[in-house]
């Protein structure tokens, strides 16, 4: 596919949930389907082997699957794995892997099993940067116990080591002092549940969760939260954000495959440690899918 995105990691860009069969299996067909979907519904891409898509529990040969898989579904201008692991030397590999595939950025946490020092970190995003792809810095010190705090995005942007961050602490008032000492990183919006507070502090992309369900309403957000025109984002956001708060939940990834379930998508069980949801976490899912559906968000 030809490339025409000059900043492949801007504009809604989907945390791909990856398909299971009852086996627990990937649909690797599924995927395919998923991908070009979503890109069909106004997306501008996806980002395979983040958290949602469960890399974690992916085999080695499974996860550069599905990133050669989403790249032949839609092109590697649209395609931006998260390459996180354990060590530099690995998140580097799957850098290449990326890389080779065709896709044209990349997303990568800090070092996420080890609570390193900014020396470390630093030292991590190096080393990762010698596969000569495009890095985006994703910022969750919730699951990774490492910040990356606004003065520490703005050394390593200096340093030429990422070009942009998904922001997923939740905290907006972090997007004015990025921009502050950093003015030329982009800034990604990371939880689903700040979406119009950051857009209006000027973000640039969405890494975002629930359009893996309601991918139409969800990007039609997007373009008003952007756009200044809170005539009409402000309702889209009230009516979603029932939804959306799941994204920054422990459980999201089984409560954004229910959404997709109930929406006609296939989203299907998640692998261990994920079980499903709990009798009362699954009523409200179903409760806050089924009523934005029945108001016609799509």
């Amino acid at each position: 596919m030809t490339t025409t995105r000059v900043k492949p990691w801007r504009g809604v860009m989907v945390a791909t949930a990856l398909p299971l069969r009852e086996d627990l299996s990937v649909d690797f067909d599924a995927y395919a389907e998923h991908c070009r979907w979503l890109v069909a519904g106004g997306c501008d891409g996806v980002v395979p082997n983040g958290s949602l898509g469960e890399y974690q529990t992916l085999t080695p040969e499974e996860r550069a699957k599905v990133v050669e898989t989403a790249v032949a579904a839609i092109g590697g201008d649209r395609v931006m794995p998260g390459i996180a692991a354990y060590g530099a030397g690995e998140a580097r590999r799957w850098a290449e892997q990326a890389r080779d595939a065709g896709c044209q950025a990349v997303m990568l946490l800090p070092p996420n099993a080890y609570r390193a020092d900014e020396r470390i970190v630093v030292e991590h995003y190096r080393e990762v940067a010698k596969a000569g792809v495009p890095v985006v810095a994703y910022n969750n010190p919730l699951d990774t116990k490492v910040d990356l705090t606004p003065a520490l995005l703005a050394r390593l942007y200096a340093e030429g080591l990422i070009v942009a961050v998904k922001e997923f602490t939740g905290d907006v008032r972090r997007a004015y002092e990025i921009a502050e000492l950093a003015p030329d990183l982009d800034l990604l919006v990371g939880s689903d549940d700040v979406l119009l507070e950051l857009a209006l502090a000027g973000a640039v992309g969405w890494v975002a969760g629930y359009p893996n369900a309601l991918p139409e309403s969800s990007v039609a957000l997007y373009k008003a939260a952007l756009a200044g025109d809170l005539t009409t984002a402000l309702p889209l956001y009230r009516a979603l954000h029932p939804l959306l708060r799941w994204d920054s939940k422990t459980v999201f990834v089984q409560a954004i495959k229910l959404s997709m379930d109930l929406a006609g998508r296939k989203g299907g069980p998640c692998r261990p440690p994920r079980l499903p949801l709990v009798a009362e976490e699954e009523a409200l899912v179903r409760a806050a899918t089924e009523k934005a559906l029945a108001e016609g968000l799509r």
